[in-house]
């Protein structure tokens, strides 16, 4: 009797788990995402930073003060996946670019705002990008992605606004310094903490500085840094009339169960790795804004 019983729990048993797999493996899966726009380029000669891209999660804090998004839930099917490049730098007294979108299924991020270059003003976008000199405005932040770039305000110094950042605005230079690049926000989805999307510092005698991927500002001695790769940073705004920084390309994290099947349309460059139950998968590149990643 006793053997019997046992025999019949351990089938029951067997059942039960086999159906779960079976259900859990078929989906709909809960994905956490992180997605980050490119971020925009600095502007030229005493130009401001460029704004970091926007910031979008559901795993943590999105940028703009928002915050956590709701539940990303996708059945087995095919989404788009974009990875916004960096805005070019302005050139010749000009404004930085505007940075491009990132997106992931239905998350749309927008490109930082291209920071304004001589008596221009900044640019809307996911953060907005810094006012070039003189007295000019910073552009809009997007709601839930970014804060708004720096005015660079009346000043005989020659010096451009920071751009805005994820967490905090752009600021307006003081002295002959330019105005510090707005930060950026972390995130500890791949399992470690990782801070992105910066504004630039503005262009001065003195570069204003930055700090979560942006670039920062040109001095009388170097030119404007770009944003880092992969972080949408913003680029750093130059003093003269020479080099700007560019603005960081942006990035698409993502995680699913482990019993997901995921694979990525040929002009997808990407890592995975295993974190607890999650595959986590780093979308560094797209070839084309046509890509596509496939979850079976």
């Amino acid at each position: 009797m006793a053997v019997t019983s046992m025999a019949n729990s351990s089938i029951r048993d067997f059942t039960k788990f086999n159906n779960m797999s079976t259900t859990f493996g078929v989906g709909p899966f809960p994905v956490s995402y992180l997605v980050i726009a490119g971020g925009g380029g600095g502007g030229s000669n005493s130009g401001g930073g460029g704004g970091g891209g926007g910031y979008r999660t559901n795993a943590g804090t999105s940028g703009g003060g928002g915050g956590s998004e709701s539940l990303l839930s996708l059945a087995r099917g095919v989404y788009t996946v974009t990875v916004g490049g960096g805005g070019a730098g302005g050139s010749s007294s000009a404004a930085g670019t505007t940075g491009s979108n990132s997106v992931f299924s239905s998350i749309i991020s927008s490109g930082g705002g291209g920071a304004g270059g001589e008596s221009t003003d900044g640019k809307d976008g996911g953060s907005g990008g810094g006012g070039g000199f003189e007295n000019q405005s910073g552009g809009s932040g997007t709601a839930d992605q970014g804060f708004d770039g720096g005015d660079s305000g009346a000043n005989p110094t020659w010096r451009g606004a920071g751009g805005g950042g994820a967490s905090s605005v752009g600021l307006t230079g003081v002295s002959e310094t330019g105005g510090v690049g707005g930060g950026g926000v972390s995130s500890s989805i791949t399992g470690s903490s990782v801070t992105r999307a910066g504004g630039g510092g503005g262009g001065g005698p003195t570069g204003g500085s930055a700090s979560g991927g942006g670039g920062a500002g040109g001095s009388d001695a170097t030119n404007g840094t770009a944003g880092t790769v992969n972080t949408g940073g913003g680029g750093g705004g130059s003093r003269s009339t020479g080099p700007t920084g560019a603005g960081g390309s942006g990035v698409v994290i993502f995680t699913v169960p482990t019993q997901a099947a995921v694979t990525f349309s040929g002009g997808v460059t990407q890592t995975s790795a295993t974190v607890g139950p999650n595959t986590v998968y780093t979308v560094t590149a797209t070839s084309t804004t046509d890509e596509t990643v496939t979850i079976s």
